[in-house]
């Protein structure tokens, strides 16, 4: 008799397991797909809208060094070839001293979608993996469906907030020069970007991306000087290994209050 409840309860605990991790994570963050509109050009816009709950917060794209960055796969989607998301402008949140970049309260991540076959409504299916934060880090991993309805126009106004909200391009900002100058250190390369450029806000800070994954970028030091912005950082391979430094993907954001600046390439001096 007990050689077949076991399977049983075995199932039972399974179940209540896998609840209590969705009631867990949905205590920290909920997620949804904004279904959006389709464009004159094919493409779908869409949105993924995360609300954190009470005091909880979550990374960007570049989250810094206390963060986790978030991971997306859109595999499981039917008719679409390719997704790319308009990151809307994040905050420094200060997190046990150090310094990460983030979103608190509700956050939407406009999603440009490409079908594969146009013409044709996409069913759009995701999880994404992302570390969620408060007296502790979190990792959670949400799965999400949404059938796009093919041929809506009408726009949803918290994808076009989002949207409006992403950083401004240099050009926008009023960037004049960006130089960089990389020397050698121990194991690694230290670089610093120059950038002749108007204030943007109080505490403006600087990111700075290598453009490969397999480099790692320490938080960069950032001072103003009249209209010079300098931020200086090292990068090391994430195994050790020596690398190359491809200048024109490298891409600094500076965030300064509610703004940020969004700068791509950094040319020799």
């Amino acid at each position: 008799m007990m050689k077949h409840i076991l399977p049983v309860l075995a199932a039972l605990c399974g179940l209540s397991l896998t609840s209590l991790a969705a009631h867990a994570e949905e205590a920290m963050i909920k997620a949804r797909i904004l279904t959006g509109w389709s464009q004159q050009d094919g493409q779908h816009v869409a949105g993924l809208q995360l609300t954190m709950q009470d005091g909880w917060k979550t990374y960007w794209r570049a989250p810094g060094d206390a963060g986790i960055p978030p991971r997306f796969d859109w595999r499981g989607s039917r008719n679409l070839a390719g997704v790319q998301i308009t990151w809307p402008t994040p905050r420094a949140i200060d997190q046990g001293g150090q310094r990460a970049i983030g979103y608190r309260d509700t956050v939407t991540l406009p999603l440009t979608l490409t079908p594969r076959a146009q013409g044709e409504p996409i069913s759009l299916s995701g999880k994404i993996e992302m570390g969620v934060c408060k007296d502790i880090c979190v990792p959670v991993t949400l799965s999400l469906s949404q059938e796009l309805p093919h041929g809506e126009t009408r726009r949803d106004p918290q994808i076009v907030a989002a949207l409006a909200s992403r950083p401004e391009s240099a050009q926008e900002a009023g960037v004049k020069d960006v130089r960089c100058t990389v020397t050698p250190v121990e194991g690694g390369l230290q670089l610093t970007a120059e950038m002749r450029m108007p204030a943007i806000g109080h505490d403006e800070i600087a990111v700075v991306e290598a453009g490969d994954d397999a480099i790692w970028v320490a938080q960069p030091r950032t001072e103003r000087d009249g209209e010079r912005l300098v931020a200086s950082t090292e990068l090391y391979h994430v195994e050790g290994d020596a690398f190359a430094l491809d200048r024109s993907a490298i891409r600094i954001t500076v965030i300064g209050g509610q703004r940020a600046v969004d700068i791509r390439g950094c040319p020799a001096r």
